[in-house]
């Protein structure tokens, strides 16, 4: 008989490790990170990320002309840098612990919250709005990380009431709520606005919070959201034109709808658009229509189906957390990230009225893709399988089943 080989003698485990990047022995920051991570969340950020790359190299060079600047590829570059940058982010902060989660979220709220007041002082206003900073050729948003920030603070303080030692939570988390809130309709920022507040109030409600103050919290939130109808001119011309279309210029989103239906089913071909030509925002806000006419209905639902990968299995990962704090935290975190893209994906169909918001991860803009990084870096970090982190019978097994 031929004898066995070393090869051949060597576990099924240990086989299985050779397909993957650490040892299960490797106690480096790195390899215990790669080992208690979501990788398969990981690598669906990563095809999102691919995928934006993808739409940017395809409408930077009719954006470029539009803007006259002479690389047709300028805004493809720079999305190439930001993605990395947002991937870097995303790695870093998925490493963190849950007392440094809470730091940097406090931290960075607070810087944020700083450069917010400060804005239209050193702001740089666009169309009609004081949402940026300059800061050596790069227009910073701070309202983007401080949404992530803003989450994870919140479901810190309602956790913290709910232990009954004598801390105001539930007032804590009102306060740091109301302060952005109040910043960006200074701004004006009416889509922030909206976003952050569905999200607090999905928060709000997760963390166990009696339904009636839920329930008033929606109807106090409709009702300032009808008000900025007569408070602010914007927002009614966007509402007007989205529900009187034949009396106004509703031009980039009656192109994106004629996008979408001249993809069909795999799209024009790369590059063969026309939307992009035409529409300012097409490599922004229009990104999701630019691809959907270039690769199609197959295209918009790949978007999709990755969101909503993403979203649920977060949320699932979330739920068997045993902590409170971790499980509304986490969760919320991917809340926000699954209601902004039911933002941008319902304006380029129609639904609702333009929100100027970005599609995460594909649409062109720098603030938008770090904070997605640091965004989905901080629900990893949270969704980490640490000893002890996820519920008796749901742990460890469970939640290493598709790791």
């Amino acid at each position: 008989m031929t004898a066995a080989t070393p090869d051949q003698n060597r576990a099924p485990a240990s086989r299985a490790q050779a397909h993957h990047a650490f040892a299960r022995s490797d106690r480096s920051a790195i390899g215990v990170w790669w080992w208690t991570v979501d990788r398969w969340m990981l690598g669906v950020v990563a095809l999102l990320i691919a995928v934006g790359v993808v739409i940017a190299f395809a409408a930077s060079p009719a954006a470029a002309a539009r803007m006259n600047i002479g690389d047709p590829f300028h805004f493809a570059v720079r999305q190439c840098v930001f993605a990395a940058a947002a991937a870097a982010i995303l790695v870093v902060t998925s490493m963190f612990d849950v007392k440094t989660v809470k730091r940097s979220a406090f931290f960075i709220w607070l810087i944020a919250i700083a450069v917010m007041v400060a804005l239209p002082f050193l702001g740089h206003n666009a169309k009609g709005a004081t949402r940026w900073i300059e800061l050596g050729g790069f227009s910073l948003q701070p309202s983007e990380f401080m949404k992530p920030a803003l989450i994870v603070l919140v479901a810190w303080m309602f956790s913290e009431g709910q232990k009954g030692q004598g801390v105001p939570g539930v007032s804590i988390a009102f306060a740091l709520y109301l302060i952005p809130v109040a910043l960006l309709l200074m701004q004006p920022d009416v889509g922030q606005t909206v976003l952050i507040t569905a999200t607090f109030g999905a928060v709000f409600w997760m963390a166990g919070v009696p339904l009636s103050w839920v329930m008033g919290l929606g109807v106090v939130a409709v009702a300032g959201l009808g008000s900025t109808y007569f408070l602010l001119p914007h927002v009614a011309s966007r509402v007007d034109k989205f529900l009187q279309p034949d009396k106004a210029d509703t031009h980039q989103v009656d192109a994106a709808r004629v996008a979408q239906a001249a993809g069909r089913l795999f799209g024009r071909g790369p590059g063969e658009g026309v939307l992009k030509r035409s529409i300012p925002d097409a490599h922004t806000d229009f990104a999701l229509s630019v691809g959907a006419e270039e690769f199609g209905l197959v295209f918009l639902m790949l978007v999709v189906t990755l969101f909503t990968i993403i979203v649920v299995r977060g949320l699932y990962r979330a739920m068997k957390l045993s902590d409170p704090f971790e499980q509304v935290a986490a969760a919320g975190l991917f809340v926000l990230v699954g209601l902004q893209a039911i933002i941008n994906v319902a304006v380029n169909l129609d639904m609702i009225p333009t929100k100027g918001m970005t599609l995460p991860f594909i649409s062109y803009g720098g603030s938008s893709m770090l904070a997605m990084g640091l965004t989905l870096g901080l629900a990893l970090a949270l969704t980490r399988r640490r000893p002890g982190a996820y519920t008796v019978g749901e742990g460890l097994a469970k939640a290493g089943a598709f790791a």
